[in-house]
């Protein structure tokens, strides 16, 4: 069974890091959508999850009182990312397809024309940029089936991060 203590953490930071994402989703929505465009947007989001899963590794080691196996560190962060990304990824279904659905259609205008000028400034045919545009306008990447995978590709990048932040934060082992 898994111990209380990374079970209540997980929940409770899982939470946290899903009412961010969501509040930051929510205000550049408010703001400007040309916002979720923005490079540093991305980067702000990830940097708001991986601080506080670095605090709820650091308070769930302290409170099992530095004894913290791999398994255990990793176990702590999957369960907040999971969480984390589970209600991110509902909020964002909700507000695509239910709330302003007319809003991911200006996203994707918006995305298109950002990716034309990223295109260009780095000198791509005319023909590739050409081809791009018609498999962008195809695709629908905030449909919910678009959402749910995304949520998926999430939940394995945040393995990655995990295994890393569980070795970094397991309890070092003594051997006689």
């Amino acid at each position: 069974m898994i111990n209380e203590v990374i079970k209540k953490n997980g929940i409770t930071y899982g939470v946290m890091i899903g009412i961010a994402s969501t509040l930051i989703t929510a205000t550049i929505y408010a703001i400007d959508l040309n916002l979720f465009t923005a490079w540093w947007m991305g980067l702000l989001g990830i940097a708001i999850s991986l601080t506080i899963s670095i605090l709820l590794l650091s308070k769930t080691k302290k409170e099992l009182n530095g004894i913290f196996p791999f398994k255990e560190a990793f176990t702590t962060y999957f369960i907040a990312a999971v969480i984390g990304i589970l209600i991110s990824t509902t909020f964002n279904i909700l507000l695509f397809n239910v709330i302003d659905p007319s809003a991911k259609e200006t996203l994707s205008e918006l995305m298109i024309k950002y990716t034309v000028n990223m295109m260009q400034k780095f000198g791509s045919p005319a023909s590739v940029i050409n081809e791009t545009i018609a498999k962008m306008k195809v695709s629908n990447p905030y449909s919910t089936l678009e959402l749910l995978k995304g949520s998926i590709f999430a939940i394995v990048i945040s393995c990655i991060f995990g295994l890393i932040f569980a070795a970094f934060f397991k309890s070092k082992t003594t051997q006689e």
